[in-house]
């Protein structure tokens, strides 16, 4: 074995080390990452050859993580590691999005990057170590790749920023991003923050970026040292330059006159697809279909360098608007009658129908991960149905692209929910896209806030989200920031970078850059630039609602939530559950009921008030404690000799005397009183062993003292 390894230093004395030549020697490049006690093994493999007539780059990047590398065998029928989970999708986009615009333009070789967590310490995330492993692995291959790059997490942790926290020390985060980067420039960013000021933002990218110029140093070391400096050569792509100046030639003027008339989505996709089918419709029936193959690609690039001229030079976006105009914006709360909280948000030809739907805590999910698990009591799902395009799609099920998009809104919802007992619910957005064009995870977050606040959930403040784009040309060095981009700007354009946020500052992003060289003065720009994009989009949603319903919709679900003592837990639950599953069942209340903090947290759950009274006032009475000098409403439990034990909360008995049950002297307990009878009794006192004295006389009206006899006469 030819084992070679190189390391540096986070900048705090913790150590990563890159490891090449051990494992997985026949992929292409493999490498294992390990920081602390964790290790990811990444493998690289690309196919020799492109498949005929592939004008993409077919990249999947998977990561994995494997249950042993932390000790647990996974849950489910099958125990074993199974469909990636959302977590392991998130981390796999990361990472794709930070290689993918690095590739060679003209590579179409079949290419898949594999990461696998094999070992694990707790407290360090793997997924910050991901871009740095796949990276690593391309960098010990011959595979073209214009890199290296990698990826770190930054976060202000007690006001001082940090590269790769450890988890425990997150929870105490005002910002966490997740950052992509080569040496030269920032590639992809995703993070949430505090409600943070865009020059924070600026700052904390600058720190993450120089951790990277350390870690593609390395990289560039470990290719040295491994001997793949030359890449393997490779033709994916046949051209024809006479047929590319004719497509020119002949389309160029008329692509620029549609892109300037100001047409809607349809018209302008008919007016271009009637250019290209006259082209093709010229050629001879004999044409190869290679010919047509790159006439079709000629007129793509004839339509992405007339857009992007046309904004360069006139300022003119395909749909008329300047660069920081926003597209018409209308919304509606309470759509959807039967459900908690609904709102429709539209802006321009992008829509979201979203509603919000309560439950109690035996709604949360359960999350059982290698790495992460545990329960999450919010939840948001975005679906993107064919239809929304215009395109007959059939439903598959879940793909990356909804969970990427649902996870930004997620983040962005999450940081302005109530947290504790001001919010006791399960909180469930379902948002479905019913058209789009351009940014719909940013109506997501319009429309989410909107349905929030119908539904009378206690938000801190509303958040509005903005996606912005830029064209750039390196010749001649001119720019353009755009405001809420259509899809084709997001297509033609070189970023795609959505920020969210309240009026007090930003609280989630994320950016994809596929071009280099973006300096921190036009990504200064493009935030500001966000900031007022989404303060107007924020006015217009205040316009149907500005803040949260003052109560719930009538048929919403009501949690009440009670604090008992630690030691009533087991009286509330009772045997076998049998106390509990019969409060349930006579009151139709849903009841849960954890320890915390050497606490009893109960929550009550029903859709009407009725079950929720009924269901706290025996709780509380079963977690009560009998007070002395407190008039109680007891049951006769059983009767003896001396007197009758009363129960006077479920499971307390006290000893009601025969003297104390009236102020008449009784003889015997024959008839006085029976089992099962309501009486009211007093508490008189409870001894050191805990036994309760009772009264019912003390209650009684006092019989008045008999008058004494008249004095005898006087006899004389």
């Amino acid at each position: 074995m030819n084992v070679i390894k190189k390391s540096f230093d986070l900048g705090d004395g913790r150590i990563v080390e890159i490891e090449t030549g051990k494992l997985a020697k026949q992929a292409d490049g493999a490498v294992v990452v390990k920081m602390g006690d964790t290790m990811l093994l990444a493998t690289v493999v690309s196919t020799v050859g492109a498949k005929p007539g592939t004008d993409f780059l077919p990249l999947s990047v998977d990561y994995q993580e494997k249950y042993a590398a932390t000790g647990r065998i996974p849950g489910g029928f099958l125990r074993r590691e199974a469909k990636l989970s959302d977590y392991e999708v998130l981390i796999s986009r990361l990472v794709d999005r930070a290689l993918r615009p690095l590739f060679p333009d003209d590579y179409h070789a079949d290419t898949q990057v594999m990461i696998s967590l094999i070992s694990a310490d707790k407290n360090i995330m793997p997924d910050c170590l991901a871009g740095l492993a796949a990276s690593a692995a391309l960098a010990v291959s011959d595979i073209p790749f214009n890199g290296p790059i990698s990826e770190v997490r930054v976060a202000k942790i007690d006001g001082k920023l940090v590269i790769n926290p450890y988890l425990s020390d997150l929870e105490r985060a005002t910002l966490e991003f997740v950052v992509a980067g080569s040496a030269n420039d920032i590639v992809m960013v995703e993070g949430e923050a505090d409600e943070i000021q865009e020059e924070e933002m600026v700052e904390a990218l600058k720190f993450a970026h120089e951790a990277i110029k350390v870690q593609c140093a390395v990289q560039l070391e470990l290719t040295e040292a491994t001997g793949k400096t030359v890449k393997r050569e490779y033709n994916h792509e046949d051209h024809d330059e006479a047929l590319k100046e004719r497509i020119y030639a002949e389309t160029y003027d008329r692509v620029y006159a549609i892109a300037k008339s100001g047409l809607g989505k349809d018209e302008r996709s008919e007016g271009f697809t009637a250019i290209i089918n006259e082209i093709l419709d010229a050629f001879p029936e004999d044409t190869p279909d290679l010919t047509k193959a790159l006439a079709k690609h000629y007129f793509h690039d004839v339509q992405y360098d007339a857009v992007r001229n046309l904004l360069l030079n006139e300022g003119i976006r395909l749909d008329g608007r300047t660069t920081t105009q926003i597209r018409p914006i209308w919304s509606e709360v309470g759509y959807l009658p039967a459900a908690h909280g609904s709102a429709v948000f539209t802006r321009g030809e992008t829509q979201s129908l979203t509603s919000v739907t309560l439950g109690s805590k035996d709604d949360e999910q359960m999350i059982d991960g290698a790495f992460i698990n545990g329960y999450n009591k919010f939840l948001l799902h975005y679906n993107f149905p064919g239809f929304s395009t215009g395109e007959v799609r059939p439903n598959r099920g879940v793909g990356r692209r909804e969970v990427g998009h649902g996870n930004l809104a997620m983040r962005s919802l999450k940081k302005v929910l109530p947290t504790g007992a001001e919010n006791p619910y399960t909180i469930r957005i379902v948002s479905d896209i019913l058209e789009s064009n351009g940014s719909s995870s940013m109506a997501t977050v319009c429309a989410g806030t909107l349905a929030l606040m119908d539904a009378g959930i206690k938000i801190k403040s509303p958040v509005s989200g903005i996606a912005m784009g830029l064209i750039t040309d390196e010749k001649t060095g001119k720019y353009a920031v755009l405001s809420d981009i259509l899809g084709d700007e997001d297509h033609l354009g070189d970023m795609d970078f959505k920020v969210t946020g309240t009026k007090n500052g930003i609280v989630a992003c994320q950016m994809d850059l596929k071009i280099n060289g973006l300096s921190y003065e036009v990504l200064t720009k493009a935030l500001l630039q966000a900031k007022e994009g989404r303060l107007h989009i924020l006015g217009e949603m205040n316009k149907t609602i500005s803040e949260p319903a003052a109560d719930m919709k009538p048929h919403a679900p009501r949690i009440v939530s009670l604090t008992i003592d630690k030691e009533f837990i087991g009286a509330v639950i009772g045997p076998g559950g049998k106390i509990i599953q019969e409060m349930q069942r006579e009151t139709g209340a849903t009841i849960s009921i954890e320890e915390v903090d050497n606490k009893g947290i109960v929550e009550v759950f029903a859709d009407n008030k009725a079950s929720i009274d009924a269901a706290v006032a025996r709780i509380r009475a079963i977690a009560a404690k009998p007070e002395i000098g407190e008039v109680y409403t007891g049951k006769v439990k059983s009767i003896m000799p001396f007197g009758a034990f009363v129960e006077i909360m479920p499971g307390k008995d006290g000893l009601l005397h025969i003297s104390e049950i009236d102020w008449k002297r009784l003889e015997t307990m024959d008839g006085v009183l029976k089992e099962g009878e309501i009486i009211e009794v007093k508490l008189l006192d409870i001894d050191k062993q805990g036994k309760m004295k009772l009264s019912r006389k003390v209650l009684l009206p006092r019989p008045p003292k008999p008058e004494s006899a008249a004095p005898a006469a006087p006899q004389g």
